[in-house]
């Protein structure tokens, strides 16, 4: 086999140890279940096999399907002339296998133990569960879970089934339903797995109990068999549901078809014995593959994603470079955030600000962060004194000296970047790479005041910048490839994902983010109820309702940015119903958003927050009921529009770009797969319609744009027609 090896020891247990070759990791793909398959028949057959372990041959142990094959699978509609039900017979026959496998392993008739020496994820975790008995490595970065959830697919190898039977449906809720991991201490503690020992001992604990306590059978194929907490006609086990169901929808708000997928195979599945249940599972996993969700997700936020992070927008003649020193512009949040990841891969840190004491709170925010993962168990003391000691606070520019990238994260004013960067300049070696975190600016006039524009790129983050997976590089006129290369090459170092785009006003993120915030704003302009936008904001998908997040981010900024814009812009500039009231909001009240305690909403000191009953001072009422579905039209609608002209003014020029970074940059809609695969799952010409009906009755921000029009005609895709890798296929 190319992906196993077994040995038979003296006591006939058979080692079984998963290395596949050419991967850092394990996976489930098409090879590595045949090759299952096959040991598994050996192991029922061969007389002289008295019990096996599973175990890897990688640090890992198996980190789930292999997506990449899953999505070609559910993306073909080969011409292979059968009818849609052989079809349909032949999809669930394949989805099957995984089920069927694991099934044949834990009634194969001999002990099987599982060693888990690392990371079991997805598939990975099931095969284990179909294991007689479970020891994993007393590892904490090992992480034990059903991730299937995040990327819109569901278990398909029997994780919806035993692992309610195994620790009860309360407790297999959020591993299921949220994909939430458990590390290995944990794991043991809810009974996941049986025993935790030191890494040295985990094949001799697999093989021991093999030889003193193997049993051969598990617990729900025993007669006297209960699930525990109780099955669905159980009065205990019925309110898990009930409950569990309203919750859901409650979270999901009907958007995740994955979901509820899951607690329906759950609940009919433990009705029904475990040969049976499994079908179950795998008609609905297939179910949810054929979904237009499921492959939006998995194709952003796995496939997409993991090309951007290995570097798909990166010039390919530019040689590897490594980011050592790093200098940092401003000790604010966003500078101190950058510092701390900067940091934490190993990078020297010289944080700047205009006196001692702001540089040293820069420095006071990494440690508290660092608190923060101490207290939760995630770091000790001396990482934290590790990446403190990395970091040095001052005033001085000759301390950027050697330093090979310089981030500005200084206010959101021209003087001021202007100001710093003539600083900055004047001290670092003239390699070096000069990178404005700006988050609307325009790059290109911001490097007018650099004396080396081809080494002059923006690199903007987000907040919290520890959290926050996206960092959008921005290309101004005269930037080079080699300011590209190192930008991109330090955002792998620090782990985040990038996108890059060309220059414009807000650049992508925060000019398509701004579109949410504004129609929203637009829409408490109309009289429609505060409360009814921030609701369907929450149905639409978003992380944070409009106004709530126009708060988080403060209300001050946005009314600032918008003066900057109407300066810029001169006779160009339109008010719009958005600014009106904002500046109103601003200037009239006092009210600057969450860092004041008041913004749309009150944060009283001693209570919840809640939107600020002076709202309704400042409009009219609506005179008509608001249709709630076209509020979530609108809301989504017009990121999406804006993305697509952001796509023709090309601002953007590749659609990974454009859905990964609406996902990961400010939240959109993560079902849909991103604002251009939204487009696309709709289809193009009931899109324009659609944006044609809202120009006229809401206003003309809603009018296609050229491109989109051309794209109607024809119903093309964006992805079909600006396919990334049509190149790469050309080319092979």
């Amino acid at each position: 086999m190319e992906n196993f090896t077994i040995e038979v020891d003296g006591d006939g247990i058979a080692l079984i140890t998963w290395d596949m070759p050419g991967r850092t990791m394990n996976v489930i793909s098409a090879s590595a279940l045949e090759e299952i398959t096959e040991w598994v028949e050996r192991i029922a057959s061969d007389e002289s096999i008295k019990g096996a372990v599973i175990t890897s041959g990688k640090e890992a142990f198996c980190a789930g399907a292999d997506l990449n094959e899953m999505e070609m699978s559910a993306g073909s509609n080969a011409d292979d002339g059968l009818t849609d039900e052989q079809r349909l017979e032949a999809a669930f026959d394949r989805v099957f296998t995984m089920n069927r496998v694991v099934r044949q392993l834990e009634t194969c008739g001999k002990p099987v133990a599982a060693a888990i020496n690392g990371t079991a994820l997805g598939g990975g975790l099931e095969i284990t569960l179909g294991c007689h008995y479970r020891v994993v490595s007393d590892n904490p970065k090992t992480q034990l879970g059903q991730p299937e959830c995040k990327v819109g697919l569901m278990p398909g190898g029997g994780g919806t089934q035993r692992l309610p039977r195994l620790i009860g449906v309360a407790n297999a809720g959020p591993l299921l339903l949220e994909g939430k991991s458990l590390r290995p201490a944990a794991a043991v503690k809810m009974g996941v797995v049986h025993k935790m020992v030191p890494a040295g001992d985990l094949i001799a604990e697999a093989k021991r109990w093999i030889k003193e306590e193997g049993d051969p059978e598990q617990p729900w194929d025993k007669k006297d068999y209960k699930i525990p907490g109780g099955g669905p006609h159980h009065p205990t086990g019925i309110q898990n549901f009930v409950v569990g169901n309203a919750m859901l929808h409650a979270k999901t708000f009907a958007n995740y078809p994955a979901q509820q997928n899951i607690i329906q195979a759950v609940y009919e599945g433990l009705l029904v014995p475990m040969d049976k249940a499994i079908r179950i599972e795998s008609r609905y996993f297939l179910k949810t593959l054929m979904t237009p969700e499921a492959r939006n997700m998995i194709r952003s936020l796995f496939i997409s994603s993991q090309e951007l992070n290995k570097g798909a927008r990166r010039p390919q003649d530019q040689p590897a470079s490594d980011v050592k020193k790093l200098g940092i512009l401003g000790a604010g949040m966003m500078g101190a955030g950058i510092a701390y990841v900067s940091a934490a891969v190993g990078i020297e840190i010289v944080l700047i600000d205009s006196d001692q004491e702001k540089a040293e709170q820069g420095k006071q925010h990494c440690a508290k962060v660092m608190d923060k993962r101490i207290e939760r168990g995630r770091a000790t003391e001396q990482q934290k004194q590790t990446i403190l000691d990395r970091i040095t606070p001052t005033t001085d520019y000759s301390r950027l000296d050697g330093a090979d990238l310089i981030i500005e994260a200084v206010f959101e004013d021209r003087d001021i970047k202007a100001d710093v960067t003539a600083k900055a300049e004047a001290v670092i070696p003239h390699s070096a790479i000069f990178g404005s975190n700006t988050s609307t600016l325009p790059i290109t006039g911001l490097a007018e005041k650099s004396s080396r524009p081809k080494n002059f790129i923006g690199i903007h983050f987000f907040s919290p910048v520890d959290r926050m997976p996206l960092v959008e590089i921005i290309m101004a006129k005269e930037t080079g490839d080699r300011a590209l290369a190192v930008a991109l090459d330090y955002v792998r170092k620090i782990g985040k994902t990038p996108i890059v785009v060309q220059d414009s006003r807000g650049f992508y993120t925060s000019r398509c983010f701004a579109t949410y915030i504004n129609e929203a704003i637009t829409m408490l302009s109309e009289g429609i109820p505060p409360a009814l936008i921030e609701n369907v904001g929450k149905m639409t998908g978003m992380p944070v309702p409009p106004l709530a997040m126009n708060d988080e981010v403060q209300l001050e900024l946005s009314y600032h940015i918008m003066e900057q814009t109407r300066k810029d812009l001169g006779d160009d500039f339109k008010e719009t119903p958005a600014y009106r009231l904002v500046k109103k909001l601003v200037v009239e009240h006092g009210r600057l958003g969450k860092k004041n305690r008041k913004g749309f909403y009150d944060y009283p000191e001693d209570g919840k927050k809640h939107l600020w009953p002076g709202l309704a001072d400042l409009v009219e009422a609506a005179t008509e009921i608001p249709d709630v579905a076209d509020l979530k039209k609108r809301l989504l609608y017009i990121q999406a529009l804006e993305s697509a002209r952001c796509f023709e003014e090309g601002v953007l020029t590749d659609v990974r770009d454009a859905d990964v970074g609406s996902i990961f940059g400010w939240g959109f809609a993560p079902y849909s797969g991103g604002t251009l695969s939204l487009i696309d799952t709709i289809g193009t010409r009931k899109f324009v319609e659609e944006c044609d009906r809202m120009a006229q009755k809401y206003g003309e921000r809603f009018t296609p744009n050229k491109l989109l029009r051309d794209m109607a005609e024809t119903d093309d895709t964006f992805y079909s027609r600006f396919d990334p890798k049509a190149d790469q296929t050309a080319a092979a």
